[in-house]
């Protein structure tokens, strides 16, 4: 069952053709690695998922629904959640709060934000700074907030645009082991990336975008030594 569906998607910002007739799916508990050179359009094709942005021409479905044209707070209350590539935390609010705003946002009750906040702190190894002001935080740590809001309310779909992008090793692997638990319990994700070493560790299959379209899709290592992929990443351009 397809949980995410694109079909013959078109996206356009002036001159620059960022998705180009994208056909794409994304299965029911499946956790994907989308690469691409910069300026492939991956950034793009998340945003019209997550509805920040709308596609000039074809259809984008979620578990079967046209969600285009619907806002990122009604898609993300229909559980798919949405991590950004350039971290978005409020920084002068504590980590804690961060946790509690987003859960008391997609309607959790103050006692099950709190409980669902301590639980997240504390898998994320972030139990010692959550009183701190995310301001305060280390980037990776900063990031790694964001990484742990999205999961405030169990999203059955994660949007995950470089989660691992200037990360320390260490809490790389953290994000890695929260991944690779909340896959195993069934929950699907999208994943985008430039740490390739870590996509081949962590995604089952992965999907190659270059200008605009998929250029390869299938076995995470068997795509990453497709002569395509190579050359794409050879010859890559600047992000849509």
């Amino acid at each position: 069952m397809s949980r995410v569906a694109l079909e013959k998607v078109e996206k356009s910002f002036g001159g620059l053709r960022a998705v180009a007739g994208v056909t794409f799916e994304l299965g029911d508990g499946e956790l994907v690695g989308l690469i691409g050179p910069n300026g492939s359009g991956k950034t793009t094709l998340l945003s019209l998922v997550s509805g920040h942005e709308s596609p000039d021409g074809g259809r984008v479905l979620l578990d079967g629904h046209e969600i285009q044209g619907l806002s990122p707070t009604r898609i993300a209350r229909a559980g798919l959640m949405r991590m950004f590539q350039l971290t978005k935390v409020f920084r002068r609010m504590s980590a804690l709060d961060n946790l509690l705003t987003t859960g008391r946002a997609l309607g959790l009750s103050r006692p099950a934000a709190a409980a669902r906040a301590k639980s997240i702190l504390e898998e994320l190894g972030l139990a010692p700074v959550a009183e701190l002001d995310a301001g305060h935080l280390s980037g990776g740590q900063q990031k790694l907030l964001e990484f742990g809001c999205c999961f405030m309310v169990p999203p059955r779909i994660a949007l995950l645009d470089e989660p691992f992008a200037a990360v320390h090793p260490t809490l790389k692997e953290t994000m890695a082991g929260y991944i690779r638990k909340r896959h195993a319990e069934g929950h699907t994700f999208l994943v985008v990336s430039h740490d390739m070493p870590v996509v081949a560790e962590l995604c089952i299959r992965a999907v190659c975008m270059n200008a605009g379209s998929v250029i390869a899709d299938g076995p995470t290592r068997a795509v990453l030594s497709d002569p395509k992929v190579i050359e794409a990443y050879l010859g890559g351009e600047g992000e849509a």
